[in-house]
């Protein structure tokens, strides 16, 4: 089996692993994240309207799962009085998209893989992926999608757990709970404890918030904001595209 074939594979059951947790995903995320994912959310929508300050934006969510970033994106556009013309959800898992067609309302979604969107080049003002890059397998292929879809100076929006040296108490705390009681917890919802155990081990195979944002830069999307969130655990990024003559000159 080449690489790709490999690749290919492992992406399959990732998909077919959400395919499987798909009934119980929201109950699940919503008990082991105490909701604390919720003000993350909209921090990353309020700074990524603020950077562009514009209206009528399309948006494109990727590994848009059951359409929680979605709805984010709508509730907040409203109290910053911005106007959506369009938002997209994408996720390679037809069992999530079944959930987020139920929960959002007249929502768009597409079934397609984040390295391979089916947008048009330069449509998208604002791209947002929330917790699903580190399930892409070929990340550098799905930035440089990222970087198609995107209209010159839109922004790229990542919120994602990454790789840490976390030090003091409360990292020791947080790196317990997500390695230790997660997985059980997650596995009693969805009686699934392979796909809950896979999570703490996704976040310790990807890379550091510094080694994302140095990819985004070599995408000629350089990094506008960035923050991490309670003893590290999770991470926004928001990377605005250059323009086609910047980033010709810089090349």
């Amino acid at each position: 089996m080449n690489q790709n074939m490999y690749d290919q594979q492992k992406q399959d059951d990732i998909i077919d692993m959400f395919n499987n947790i798909a009934p119980t995903y929201d109950t699940a995320n919503r008990v082991m994240s105490m909701g604390i994912d919720v003000s993350w959310r909209q921090e990353a929508c309020k700074e990524a309207f603020a950077i562009l300050q514009k209206q009528n934006l399309n948006i494109a969510d990727v590994a848009c799962g059951t359409g929680d970033m979605i709805l984010h994106w709508q509730n907040e556009s409203k109290n910053a009085k911005i106007h959506i013309a369009n938002i997209i959800g994408i996720d390679p898992s037809d069992g999530m998209l079944s959930i987020a067609r139920k929960k959002v309302q007249n929502g768009v979604f597409h079934v397609a893989q984040a390295n391979n969107l089916p947008l048009e080049s330069s449509s998208q003002d604002i791209v947002s992926i929330a917790y699903g890059l580190r399930n892409v397998i070929n990340r550098k292929e799905a930035l440089k999608e990222f970087y198609r879809v995107l209209r010159p100076n839109g922004v790229l929006m990542i919120l994602e757990f990454m790789t840490h040296k976390n030090t003091g108490i409360l990292a020791s705390l947080m790196q317990f709970y997500t390695k230790a009681l997660l997985p059980i917890v997650g596995g009693v919802i969805s009686r699934n404890f392979k796909a809950y155990k896979y999570l703490p081990n996704s976040i310790d195979n990807f890379i550091t918030r510094e080694s994302l944002e140095a990819e985004l830069q070599l995408h000629n999307m350089p990094i506008i904001f960035s923050k991490d969130y309670s003893a590290n655990i999770s991470s926004l990024i928001i990377a605005q595209k250059q323009d086609c003559i910047s980033a010709t000159k810089e090349q």
